[in-house]
């Protein structure tokens, strides 16, 4: 019976499995400050790139959880890019907004958002059996609050003034190509051979975004109650 249960969710556990590889390393990972006067302009442009990439893979477990969480429920490519794209500029809004100084952000309130911003949309995957077009607009919103938590990834680097635009422009390509690498990875493992089954939703979406969503709960609760 366990051998026909693993048969069955084998594709689950192999995507469960790839997907520990990408974000366990967040664990042992950690920004690098520097000092960035010492670096050409194209030198900082790089350093931002990299950046922007590593803040979603491995360093952004919440955030590859919510572009998965986006994935999911409607995995066509040209779909999941719009809605990664909207959350792309939202969050590129917020985070030069927050980088300039005119907003501050506190990290205590802006932290737990997030969680429930990834939880809404696994709990979202799970009652509704068709992508709205108001999801475009939901995503958005929670785009300009993951920019403000993307700040801080930016400030940690001591940034020169003359090197703002340079860095936020960098940093959000990174962001960007760090999402497309994840939903071009989900699927191709997941998407391309399995969407149209009878058993999509039963057997992917619905336990996947349940899984989603407790571990975000979890993190809404401990960035609530617990923060560091």
């Amino acid at each position: 019976m366990i051998k026909d249960t693993f048969l069955k969710n084998k594709n689950i556990f192999v995507f469960i499995g790839l997907l520990l590889l990408i974000i366990l390393p967040q664990a042992l990972s950690a920004h690098v400050v520097t000092d960035l006067s010492k670096y050409s302009r194209t030198d900082v442009a790089l350093i931002y790139l990299e950046l922007g990439f590593t803040h979603i893979i491995p360093l952004g477990i919440d955030h590859i959880l919510f572009v998965l969480s986006l994935f999911f429920l409607n995995p066509k490519l040209k779909v999941v890019i719009w809605q990664a794209t909207a959350f792309t500029v939202a969050h590129s809004i917020t985070l030069g907004l927050a980088m300039y100084g005119l907003i501050s952000p506190p990290t205590y309130i802006i932290e737990p958002i997030i969680a429930l911003s990834i939880m809404f949309v696994a709990i979202e995957n799970i009652i509704s059996n068709e992508l709205k077009p108001s999801r475009v607009l939901i995503v958005f919103g929670f785009g300009l609050i993951h920019g403000m938590g993307f700040a801080s990834a930016l400030t940690n680097l001591g940034l020169q003034q003359n090197q703002f635009v340079t860095s936020l422009l960098t940093f959000n390509l990174g962001v960007e190509l760090g999402q497309l690498t994840i939903i071009l990875l989900a699927w191709f493992l997941i998407g391309k051979w399995f969407y149209k089954e009878s058993w999509y939703r039963n057997r992917i979406v619905i336990p996947i975004s349940a899984v989603i969503a407790i571990v975000s709960l979890y993190w809404t609760i401990e960035r609530t109650f617990f923060p560091s």
